[in-house]
């Protein structure tokens, strides 16, 4: 039986797998090429501190930080492909169920606003 997502740990547990799986995907990982993901992990855990944890501490625009990316529709499935499969190997409960809920407003927000922009 896995265990829900309920501390800090596991956050950064999901958190560092899911990002070692997109780096080893061929779709993904080229546009990761030259991230320093250990500078960039203590923002991430942050964001999903607060996403999954309702901690305090997060602030700044998460779409602004990927706006830069050529990425498109087959990105996003990808990745949220790779997410849910990293949550459900990892944990269950409802924290589980509300990262990839989560994790698909996230995408489809994004989405949305890449195709407005590129439609200007």
């Amino acid at each position: 039986m896995r265990k829900n997502i309920e501390t800090k740990a596991d956050v950064e547990l999901l958190v560092r797998t899911f990002y070692d799986r997109v780096l080893q995907d061929d779709l993904l990982a080229p546009h990761f090429a030259g991230v320093d993901f250990e500078a960039h992990f203590p923002r991430m855990f942050a964001f999903w501190n607060f996403i999954l944890l309702d901690e305090a501490g997060f602030t700044g625009n998460v779409f602004d930080k990927h706006v830069h990316l050529n990425i498109d529709e087959r990105h996003f499935k990808q990745w949220l492909h790779i997410f849910h499969a990293t949550v459900n190997d990892l944990f269950e409960g409802d924290k589980a169920e509300l990262a990839k809920q989560r994790a698909d407003v996230l995408g489809f927000t994004f989405q949305s606003k890449l195709a407005d922009m590129k439609g200007r």
